[in-house]
């Protein structure tokens, strides 16, 4: 079952799809989980749809939902904002947990590389996130930026355009940025993009993604328990960041680096990453108690 759902974070409409399960016992209440998606995408993504699908179809609740500026939600499009980002989930959060059919004190949250970092952080500040699951997700804006553009010619294009922006807010003239120059992407996987992906960005977008850092709350997760995937060789978001978070995690965590997959392995379907999530919610986070 798929119920459109809305509600409101710090003033803003934003807009839901709940994935129930088939079988479900009146009066029971269901552990469930946030889906939070990539980077200036939306709730549509094929990554984020067949996480929901799987999840409803293990027996929990799953409701994934556009950020404000995202998709059909409210709010000034393309102004992703990192911390934004996270209140909007802690809103969901709330949104999920007076349901009646929903148990408040078992919402997990499951994100996809820039949705993995705000459930990483979300998990870190918000101690009603009862697990967490990242996926191709990072802890260090910074140093994810220093990567991503490692090459001298491609690092002095990203640092020329960081300080041009800065300069044109000092003057009043904000500047926006196009998708690719902020988190380059193969053209092999562009096509892994949801439709109606943002393509062009405020430039405080950028800012705030690399001062972002998960690394700093990722400790206060345990003893709830969290989830690293990330792609052995990640043409996206360099595998590291993955490592960072699982050197600064309490515990119980688990990190898995698959070697056959890239960054968008929950679009691929692929059968050792969906085995992978069952056995760890089978032995951390049960759907039942």
């Amino acid at each position: 079952m798929e119920e459109p759902v809305g509600f409101v974070s710090d003033g803003f409409k934003l807009v839901g799809v709940l994935h129930l399960p088939e079988l479900r016992e009146p009066g029971k209440r269901r552990a469930a989980f946030l889906v939070l998606h990539g980077f200036g995408s939306n709730k549509d993504g094929g990554g984020g749809t067949a996480v929901a699908k799987m999840l409803a179809g293990l027996g929990y609740a799953a409701l994934r939902f556009d950020f404000r500026g995202c998709g059909e939600s409210e709010g000034e499009r393309g102004r992703v904002i990192c911390m934004e980002q996270v209140r909007d989930t802690r809103n969901a959060l709330s949104f999920l947990a007076a349901r009646p059919d929903i148990d408040a004190k078992r919402i997990g949250v499951v994100g996809q590389s820039f949705g993995a970092a705000v459930a990483v952080y979300a998990a870190g500040v918000d101690r009603r996130v009862a697990a967490c699951i990242s996926s191709g997700g990072w802890g260090d804006g910074a140093k994810k930026f220093r990567r991503q553009h490692a090459s001298p010619r491609a690092w002095k294009k990203f640092s020329a355009m960081m300080k041009e922006g800065k300069r044109r807010a000092r003057a009043g003239k904000p500047m926006s940025v196009p998708r690719y120059d902020i988190v380059p992407i193969p053209p092999r996987l562009r096509g892994n993009l949801a439709p109606g992906s943002i393509m062009k960005f405020p430039f405080e977008v950028v800012e705030s993604m690399v001062a972002f850092n998960a690394n700093e709350v990722v400790g206060r997760i345990a003893p709830r328990p969290l989830l690293l995937l990330h792609s052995a060789n990640d043409s996206v978001t360099p595998t590291e960041q993955s490592v960072g978070l699982f050197e600064r995690a309490g515990r119980p965590t688990d990190l898995h680096l698959i070697a056959d997959v890239d960054h968008f392995m929950f679009s691929e379907g692929n059968t050792l990453v969906v085995n992978l999530v069952r056995n760890w919610l089978d032995k951390h986070f049960p759907p039942q108690l």
